[in-house]
């Protein structure tokens, strides 16, 4: 079973993140949700939509795993999709809370009036002080304190704590930043997140009341120390409207509808970049060495369909004869349309697919990744997305081009991807056909020379 023969794989998106941002994105996540579906990116089955990615309901290797894989080592945009899902749990979790605790934390009702004339009216005055008054106040309780969670340092064999009832607490933060003797706090250069938080809300100009009886105050912070602060480890691309709007919100109330703004964001750039971009990926079934090899192949039976026509042509024998070149060219060229777009014929033949670069060099557990152990990319309170450090890249820098050609390969397991691979391959055939009939009906128009 194949799709439409007018099939076409979903094109490559390149937004301008600000455009999406002011222009035309929805106000609610049920006009998201809804718009989503009727302006979604063609090429992409409903088996492969976005919705059913994220909620598990797609083999390998279209699962969201492979989604933030995805993110994480080729569009090196995973902080998105992190964010994303920490916020979809964030909400279900709030939602549940018992009626007195959620009233503590009102549902927040954006103005941006205020925000935009601070933002973009206000003149930017610098916050630094002078030398001579660091120097007066060196040493003392009066010292501007340094909020980055950038000049972190980072020990790799330092052991998170244990929770009260014995489990492995989450390195969040400490990830990046390691956590503090006590085994309560996070350090960076001897600051908590909370502190971290706080130069965010001091850079915006929002003045920050301990509300500490609201709930997840604590996780706000760190979110914010991790998403939000300038030069945290998964820091998003926000504009300074849209980063202003969530800060001078958290400043007031932990309800969901504080990063509302920011959350519809993330997900419109998620349906309708990262996401398309992702399913495109994933149609290419052989690694960069091995379609560059397919498209010479390719090349070369083109060639060898010419060449033979030619021969054929200058020969004694018939017009009939000169049809037999019609194998090199239906070969040359449908191996060259498949490459081009991605695809090896020979793997397709099989239903399979290269393994990734980080899924070749798996460990005694089967983990594809040592990112995954390490920092843990679907740790919402995780370190940088950073993955250079990570043994898989020198070593897969190290094959040669013939062991890269011949990579290990695995069977694909989704359905829907098949079956837009199927669709490429009867393209691809169809097109070799009609385009050998008519170089093969030129040929037969030449005369034989009857040279020899």
């Amino acid at each position: 079973m194949v799709y439409s023969l007018a099939y076409r794989r979903p094109p490559h998106v390149e937004i301008d993140r600000l455009s999406y941002a002011s222009e035309g994105k929805p106000g609610s996540s049920s006009e998201a949700h809804s718009f989503s579906h009727s302006s979604s990116s063609s090429g992409i089955p409903d088996a492969l939509s976005f919705d059913r990615v994220i909620s598990g309901g797609t083999c390998p290797p279209c699962t969201i795993r492979d989604f933030m894989n995805y993110l994480v080592y080729i569009e090196m945009a995973a902080e998105n999709l992190q964010f994303f899902l920490w916020f979809k749990d964030y909400s279900n979790r709030f939602s549940s809370l018992p009626t007195g605790e959620k009233a503590l934390a009102p549902k927040w009702l954006f103005d941006t009036t205020e925000v935009e004339s601070t933002v973009y009216n206000k003149p930017i005055v610098s916050k630094k002080v002078s030398p001579e008054t660091a120097a007066t106040f060196k040493d003392t309780d009066f010292a501007a304190p340094k909020v980055t969670v950038s000049e972190c340092t980072h020990d790799p064999f330092h052991t998170p704590p244990t929770t009260p009832d014995g489990a492995m607490e989450s390195p969040a933060i400490g990830s990046v930043c390691g956590w503090s003797d006590d085994g309560f706090t996070y350090r960076s250069d001897k600051k908590t997140f909370q502190q971290t938080a706080a130069g965010a809300f001091e850079s915006a100009d929002v003045i920050l009341q301990p509300f500490t009886i609201q709930p997840f105050r604590d996780e706000i912070s760190r979110i914010i120390a991790i998403y939000m602060a300038d030069g945290s480890p998964r820091q998003l691309n926000l504009s300074a409207k849209e980063r202003a709007l969530a800060l001078r919100a958290l400043a007031s109330t932990t309800h969901p509808s504080a990063l509302a703004d920011i959350a519809h964001t993330i997900e419109w750039s998620l349906r309708h970049q990262a996401h398309p971009n992702f399913i495109r990926w994933t149609i290419c079934n052989g690694n960069r060495s091995r379609v560059i090899f397919a498209r010479g192949l390719g090349v070369a039976g083109i060639m060898g369909g010419i060449i033979s026509a030619i021969v054929i042509t200058l020969s004694d024998a018939g017009r009939g004869w000169r049809v037999l070149s019609t194998i090199g060219f239906v070969i040359g060229i449908a191996t060259l349309i498949a490459a081009w777009k991605g695809m090896c014929v020979v793997l397709h033949g099989m239903h399979h697919r290269h393994l990734r670069p980080w899924e070749l060099f798996v460990d005694e557990d089967g983990a594809s990744s040592t990112f995954e152990m390490k920092n843990g990319s679907f740790d919402s309170f995780g370190g940088s997305n950073s993955y250079e450090d990570e043994p898989w890249v020198a070593k897969y820098e190290k094959r040669n081009i013939i062991r890269k050609v011949l990579d290990r390969e695995v069977w694909i397991q989704e359905p829907a991807l098949r079956q837009i691979q199927d669709t490429i391959f009867l393209q691809a055939i169809i097109g070799a056909v009609c385009g050998s009939a008519v170089v093969v009906a030129i040929f037969i128009a030449f005369p034989k020379g009857a040279y020899y």
